[in-house]
């Protein structure tokens, strides 16, 4: 299993950025949390098979129609086992 967390900026608030990433997320198998950040930014993480996560990257670092992605931040975090994928605040 594979964990990272990644900190996306650019317009991605507002663009429905964290509904259509739980989607995305669930589609590729992948679990974790992604949620609004009070600087404009979306912070999130995930969880799953090498395969999964980079499914979810790759869609992360374009964003659904009406995002501009600027940057995307992604470290190594230790895996958690979670299962499912939440919207956070």
């Amino acid at each position: 299993m594979k964990r990272v967390h990644v900190r996306v900026n650019g317009m991605v608030q507002g663009v429905g950025y964290r509904y259509t990433l739980r989607m995305v997320a669930d589609e590729a198998g992948a679990s974790g949390w992604v949620r609004n950040l009070r600087d404009g930014s979306v912070e999130a993480e995930i969880e799953g098979t090498d395969a999964q996560v980079d499914e979810v990257l790759a869609w992360m670092a374009q964003g659904p129609p009406g995002a501009s992605v600027e940057t995307a931040m992604v470290t190594d975090a230790a895996p958690t086992g979670a299962h499912g994928f939440e919207v956070r605040g």
